[in-house]
């Protein structure tokens, strides 16, 4: 009997990589394009990451965006986590049907929807609409990417280590901090990376939800393209994916680092009993 993976799947996966890649691969090779036609080859240059200094619209744009997925992806996790908690451990309560539905709805919502709801909100409690709107608006759509997350690690949880802590006079509050947060912290700060990827990549919501004095830089890249694709938004583009790539990484070696560590300690834990 044949082992390994067939021709047909090897090149069902490689042009499937190719697709969703290739793009991306051509738009890195052309950010160092010296020709200002993005199609035209012209040598080898950083010429228009230089550019991007003197561009103040695209650096405030990315000012921006930088602060509206910091702020929002901090809020949905720690909303995202406490709905989690209650999913994970409250059993069966009057409504768990409702807020269920109500926690991963934005997960199958379109984002046309959501950003259109979002605004008539605004408009209907005369909120003037700018950055925190936007905050507000990516706080509601990621806090279920991190529930999500969150409670998948949840569903793995020893309660008796809580159990534990609480026989030997730990209270409830400060047990959560000491024992339950550090044991899932790792699907916490992947939850608190996936929302932040989702805020900076956004352009549907945010379009909805922003004002003349805050505009992201998804916005401004689409504003622009819409002219014509330049060099400068190939050199932004490139950041960005640089970004992203960084924080998928940096967020997968702290949950292989933090599974480790809660690996090792059980081990140790077993061995003195």
């Amino acid at each position: 009997m044949r082992q390994g993976p067939s021709w047909f799947n090897v090149t069902s996966l490689v042009l499937g990589f190719s697709f969703l890649y290739l793009p991306i691969v051509l738009l890195v090779i052309y950010s160092f394009n010296e020709s200002r036609l993005v199609t035209v080859w012209g040598g080898f240059s950083t010429r228009w990451y230089a550019g991007l200094l003197d561009n103040q619209q695209l650096l405030d744009a990315a000012w921006v965006t930088a602060r509206v997925a910091f702020f929002s992806a901090t809020i949905a996790t720690v909303l995202g986590t406490l709905a989690a908690m209650v999913l994970a451990r409250s059993g069966r309560f009057l409504g768990r049907t409702l807020f269920s539905g109500m926690v991963y709805a934005p997960l199958v919502m379109p984002e046309v929807i959501l950003g259109l709801s979002l605004l008539l909100l605004f408009v209907a409690i005369d909120q003037a609409r700018g950055f925190w709107t936007i905050i507000i608006a990516h706080t509601t759509f990621a806090m279920c990417y991190v529930a999500v997350v969150v409670q998948s690690r949840l569903a793995g949880f020893d309660r008796s280590l809580e159990e534990a802590a609480q026989d030997l006079g730990c209270p409830p509050f400060r047990t959560f901090f000491a024992v339950t947060l550090p044991i899932i912290l790792p699907g916490v700060v992947a939850g608190w990376m996936l929302a932040f990827t989702l805020s900076l990549d956004d352009l549907v919501i945010a379009s909805f939800t922003t004002g003349p004095e805050a505009t992201t830089l998804p916005m401004k890249i689409y504003s622009q393209v819409r002219l014509g694709v330049t060099p400068e938004i190939n050199a932004v583009c490139t950041i960005l994916v640089g970004l992203v790539t960084v924080v998928v990484v940096f967020a997968s070696i702290m949950t292989r680092r933090q599974e480790a560590a809660r690996v090792r300690d059980m081990r140790k834990a077993e061995a003195q009993i």
